[in-house]
């Protein structure tokens, strides 16, 4: 919707609310609600004040920041029998009106018009794999420690509840009534599909309890909002439903984890110039492209992994990537390049390492800017040793980061391809955060060390 519309709407349609949602540094959705008689055209230039320290910007003592619509986002959600019109904002400084260099939004603006030498426009599709639970619980105490989740089609249950069950890592496009959750996913679906988002198809995934959304190519900055907008309404949908949705990489042990595979190509002068000649039907273009993100892969991952759950889903036997290697076809590749786009004008490559804990904003600005920097520097992922791999990726090639620490280590070291988009406070900021969150997680027993310690 333009400005003028949005005003149409919320009278024409009677809407007593206006929810501006924002992101904050750390990737979680935050809002505030004004009444509609308080909102109007001048909110879209003068904006909505709001205390940003607790949206990770910064410390309380210069904490003002303003929040301000984007229009084009715009749509119409019900909560509770009340209809609101909801926008995502942007976040401007108050002192020169200007946009504030720590807005995610903003820095993933400000990384693609940074590659315009290289390519106007940056296409992505992403996939979203998430665990759909009956019920979760979890406490941290000084003499308790355990979380819990449960779910009607997980294969503990059989024998149980005397429904279909499906076997452990056996979920992979299952029917009904094997699959369970097709009706919540079609919800899902159904809802985004009203709000403009261009869902391709979605099926069970390999894991109990676990599913996947895929989409399909949108620009960068629609492909981060959809990121949001995705997880919101997951989650808002399963609890009218009775579920509860997480996109924890891994909630459950020895099962598969929830990936964020992201499918992506660049377009130069409206053509996708990862279509070429060279090695399985790609341009230099693209495997200079793949050359720079797996060269900044561990650094790399501090935005696209950025929780210490992220590497419990890192390990082999998983299809998850470990090593930084790409490969046709191949799922255990930190890069797969798809075998069956047969289409030149489709051709593109997949990043399979990515989660959905990242913060979307930052973390497909981060890898874009990789990529690029491969594309600047000419580099080959061939002479540079990172494949083509035909089998197995596991054990080969450049370990990828194995923890939250080495990869927050590894992007203190190498930023450089950052520069100019990502403030150094914002670099800074992120390590100390996520430093800490694994010296937090680093402290607490688990029951596996009562397994094995407890009777020494």
């Amino acid at each position: 919707m333009t400005i003028d519309e949005v005003m149409k709407c919320i009278k024409d349609e009677g809407i007593s609310q206006v929810d501006l949602k924002t992101t904050d540094i750390w990737g979680r959705w935050r809002h505030v609600t004004l009444a509609s008689t308080y909102f109007s055209e001048k909110t879209f230039t003068e904006g909505v004040g709001f205390d940003a320290s607790n949206l990770g910007y910064g410390n309380v003592v210069q904490s003002d920041l303003l929040m301000i619509p984007d229009s084009s986002t715009a749509f119409i959600e019900e909560r509770e029998g009340q209809r609101l019109l909801s926008m995502i904002c942007d976040v401007y400084s108050v002192d020169n009106g200007k946009p504030s260099p720590l807005d995610p939004r903003g820095i993933l603006r400000k990384a693609v018009s940074s590659i315009s030498d290289v390519a106007e426009n940056v296409m992505l599709a992403p996939e979203y794999e998430f665990h759909v639970f009956n019920s979760v619980a979890f406490n941290l105490a000084p003499n308790e420690v355990f979380y819990g989740v449960d779910g009607e089609e997980g294969f503990w249950n059989e024998g149980v509840t005397g429904e279909y069950i499906i076997g452990k890592k056996g979920g992979y496009h299952q029917v009904t009534p094997f699959d369970t959750l097709a009706t919540l996913r079609g919800a899902i679906v159904e809802r985004l599909m009203s709000l403009g988002v261009p869902v391709k198809y979605h099926h069970h995934e390999v894991g109990t309890c676990q599913v996947e959304i895929e989409l399909d190519f949108c620009d960068a900055l629609k492909a981060a909002d959809y990121t949001m907008l995705i997880k919101y309404v997951a989650r808002n949908v399963a609890k009218r439903m009775g579920y509860v949705v997480s996109f924890m990489p891994k909630p459950l042990y020895d099962e598969a984890g929830n990936g964020m595979h992201v499918h992506q190509y660049l377009v130069k002068n409206s053509v996708n110039i990862f279509s070429g000649q060279e090695l399985f039907g790609l341009s230099s273009t693209a495997l200079s492209y793949i050359a720079g993100v797996l060269t900044h892969g561990k650094s790399l991952m501090a935005f696209t992994n950025p929780t210490t759950n992220s590497y419990r889903r890192l390990t082999p036997g998983f299809e998850a990537p470990t090593t930084a290697v790409f490969g046709l076809g191949n799922r255990t590749a930190a890069v797969r390049i798809p075998a069956y786009v047969k289409d030149p004008s489709k051709v593109r490559i997949e990043f399979r390492t990515i989660d959905a804990t990242t913060n979307p904003y930052l973390g497909f600005a981060a890898m874009v800017l990789a990529g690029v920097d491969g594309i600047r520097r000419g580099l080959d992922p061939v002479s540079l040793g990172y494949g083509p791999v035909e089998d197995s990726a596991e054990g080969r090639g450049e370990q990828l980061a194995t923890s939250l620490s080495e990869a927050c280590d590894a992007l203190l070291k190498d930023n450089g391809y950052l520069s100019g988009v990502f403030p150094e406070a914002l670099i800074e900021r992120w390590t100390q955060k996520k430093l800490q969150e694994e010296r937090e997680v680093n402290r607490v027993p688990n029951p596996l060390e009562f397994k094995l310690y407890f009777d020494i």
